[in-house]
């Protein structure tokens, strides 16, 4: 049965981003018994076919899967807690930690940079970050006041060029900021990705979508 005899009703969307997270998803979705028939680095396709008519997967911007799913163009996707924090869940059931794509939000400042004297209490630093909702917090619980610079590209170069004091962003091998002489000093919070169904969805597809969500709970409890 090809895709287009499915009707739109009873087809399940899944949004993935690009990358890391599209990659440690297969081997979840696999365990469901669902294929993804293309690989998204080399298609220019933003929906694929999977082997199974009833699934198709959208290639979306990472920070966008949870407004796809929020507003129902998307049944349920997979999202950084990084991304999540940020669009703040409305709309969003949020069932798995999958544990994949394992990483931690940080602040990272120009090495010599005397961080400990800067975040003294009532100090004020100008600090770059996408994260702006999860920076707020964090430094207001300090108890510092900070100038926040919202960027979207690299961050590491912010403080190099004298933009910003520190930077808050999502640290994996910590590569990228040795490269630029950049050291992480604090550690947010430690960082995975997450299962989120569009909460319409999961009561109207229940009987389509509960057997992948089962086999999503006892692939990623494999991995812990």
């Amino acid at each position: 049965m090809s895709t287009s005899t499915i009707p739109a009703k009873r087809q399940l969307i899944l949004a993935l981003s690009k990358g890391r997270i599209f990659e440690d998803t297969m081997p979840l979705l696999e365990a469901a018994g669902i294929t993804v028939l293309e690989n998204p680095e080399t298609s220019r396709k933003l929906i694929l076919d999977t082997n199974d008519p009833g699934v198709r997967v959208i290639i979306v911007r990472a920070s966008d899967v949870p407004t796809y799913v929020q507003y129902g163009a998307a049944d349920f996707g997979v999202a950084g807690k990084d991304v999540l924090l940020e669009h703040g869940g409305e709309g969003l059931y949020q069932p798995i930690d999958l544990k994949i794509a394992s990483c931690r939000m940080s602040v990272a400042v120009n090495a010599g940079f005397d961080y400990e004297t800067a975040v003294r209490q009532g100090a004020r630093l100008r600090v770059a970050t996408k994260f702006v909702q999860t920076a707020r917090e964090h430094f207001a619980a300090k108890g510092v006041h900070v100038d926040l610079i919202k960027l979207y590209g690299s961050m590491e170069l912010a403080p190099l060029v004298g933009l910003s004091d520190a930077i808050v962003d999502v640290v994996s091998t910590g590569s990228t900021l040795r490269a630029n002489n950049l050291v992480e000093v604090e550690t947010i919070m430690e960082i995975s990705s997450r299962l989120v169904v569009n909460q319409a969805a999961l009561k109207l597809k229940r009987e389509r979508l509960q057997p992948i969500l089962e086999a999503f709970e006892r692939a990623s409890s494999k991995q812990s």
